[in-house]
């Protein structure tokens, strides 16, 4: 087998074990009813994430304010990242670990919900944003690897994708991400 089938079977391979897993289904299918009843009831989806679970954080909360299939109304979400001025003013000025917390802090209300995407479960900065979300009855979905790392304990909903291995989470981060976008539209504009 090539390096490239290789890697390509790895991938399959976590795919196959979600499919599996009716715990980890029925997770799924418990965010998109969360996430539903959230928008229909006027609320927010925020996103957070680093690095490239940032740049993924974006992308499914673009799918929600832009549109995933349907031609729609847009429905309020944002990835909590793209302020750059406020980011790194935030960073500076306190630090990076309170750049999430206070934007949940400032912005949120009771029965938003808040999804955090970090491979590890174990970023500071989205597990500050949890607690400061739980103050304030934000309904907390942690997208974390195998282990769920410290999310674990403080995620209201905890998708834990089978691996340890950063590239094949993310993959699957993706994939339940536009699970979710794509059921919740059609929940809400079918």
């Amino acid at each position: 087998m090539s390096k490239i089938e290789a890697i390509i079977d790895s991938s399959i391979l976590v795919k196959q074990s979600i499919l599996k897993d009716p715990i980890l289904l029925k997770s799924i299918e418990n965010i998109v009813t969360v996430t539903t009843t959230a928008f229909k009831n006027g609320n927010s989806v925020y996103f957070c994430g680093n690095g490239g679970s940032a740049a993924d954080a974006q992308h499914l909360a673009a799918e929600f304010s832009g549109r995933f299939y349907k031609d729609r109304k847009a429905l309020p979400s944002e990835a909590l990242h793209c302020n750059t001025s406020y980011l790194t003013a935030v960073a500076n000025d306190y630090s990076y670990e309170v750049i999430y917390a206070r934007l949940i802090d400032g912005i949120t209300k009771k029965g938003d919900v808040l999804i955090g995407l970090s491979t590890s479960g174990n970023s500071v900065n989205i597990i500050k944003a949890f607690e400061t979300a739980k103050q304030k009855s934000v309904i907390t979905i942690g997208f974390t690897g195998e282990t769920g790392g410290k999310m674990k304990d403080i995620s209201d909903y905890l998708i834990n994708v089978p691996s340890k291995i950063t590239p094949r989470i993310q993959e699957s981060h993706i994939l339940i991400g536009h699970i979710l976008c794509e059921l919740v539209e059609s929940n809400l504009f079918s």
